[in-house]
């Protein structure tokens, strides 16, 4: 026979049965409610036994009556026929939204805690199907680390030429994840193209007497500048002075950072600052990033 829509199940279904503590008597009392005793099929000692009034039996709600008291020893059993028991998988695709209630997981108690083998049920786009992923798997699956990164300072104080946009020579790198510093020219190529956030800071130092004039940082991208920060102290000199500032913008796989710096000093060379340990080698650097997208 042909059927429009799922083929029916039935054929695939258990029945719920119940076997009775067998005494003297000709009545039982049953575990589910039934209108009449056609909707059980008692089976005395392997006899099926016939229903009806004037027949082995009757019931109605929960009582059970027997034509006949059995007797000890005797193995009685009822058979639920309008109790079926669907052994079989819905069809795939076959539940949908009218088929849920919009309360499912109303008043459910919230998990404050997953453990790692925990599953979570995820959405494949790609297969149109629902997939399980371990907690494990699934934190490692998102967020992330901002890489590449650098960051890179000077250990010591280095001499410039006053007046001369000067590439800064650093010496140390205290990070460096993803990608590649050339200690040989002083630059930075994060190899990953994306959005980067690249930060720096000179710090100049004229000596004993305020001399400087004009100090200037300039961070190239390439070869080509990206932004210039720079103090004017024409006005009123001073000893040492602090540039620093950022940007936010797009680089290639290719691409490459340098710092420059120009100090203007009226009566010599200035110094850029930097230093061995604590917070005196962060005078002078560069760091940069990636920003997660």
């Amino acid at each position: 026979m042909a059927y429009i829509g799922n083929i029916p199940a039935e054929s695939y279904a258990s029945f719920e049965t119940e076997t009775f503590s067998v005494s003297a008597t000709a009545n039982y009392t049953l575990s589910h409610e039934v209108t009449n005793e056609n909707e059980i099929r008692l089976v005395i000692n392997g006899v099926v036994q016939q229903p009806g009034s004037g027949k082995a039996y009757t019931a109605s709600g929960t009582t059970l009556t027997l034509t006949s008291a059995t007797v000890s020893g005797d193995v009685m059993y009822a058979v639920y026929l309008g109790r079926a028991l669907q052994t079989v998988n819905p069809p795939n695709a076959s539940v949908g939204n009218s088929q849920t209630a919009p309360t499912i997981i109303t008043g459910q108690t919230a998990e404050t805690s997953i453990a790692t083998d925990d599953t979570i049920l995820i959405h494949d786009t790609s297969a149109s199907a629902l997939r399980k992923m371990t907690r494990a798997n699934f934190v490692s699956g998102v967020g992330g680390v901002n890489s590449p990164r650098i960051l890179t300072c000077m250990n010591n104080y280095h001499t410039l030429t006053s007046g001369s946009n000067t590439k800064v020579p650093f010496n140390r790198v205290d990070i460096n994840t993803g990608g590649t510093w050339d200690s040989s020219n002083y630059r930075w190529t994060p190899g990953t193209a994306g959005t980067y956030v690249i930060s720096f800071q000179v710090f100049a130092d004229s000596g004993a007497a305020d001399n400087l004039r004009i100090v200037e940082a300039t961070i190239y991208i390439s070869g080509t500048a990206a932004m210039t920060s720079f103090m004017d102290y024409r006005d009123s000199h001073a000893r040492t002075a602090t540039v620093s500032n950022s940007i936010i913008t797009e680089l290639t796989d290719s691409n490459y950072i340098e710092l420059f710096a120009n100090i203007y000093d009226t009566t010599g060379n200035p110094d850029l600052g930097g230093g061995s340990s604590g917070g005196e080698r962060f005078k002078t650097y560069i760091s940069s990033y990636k920003i997660l997208t």
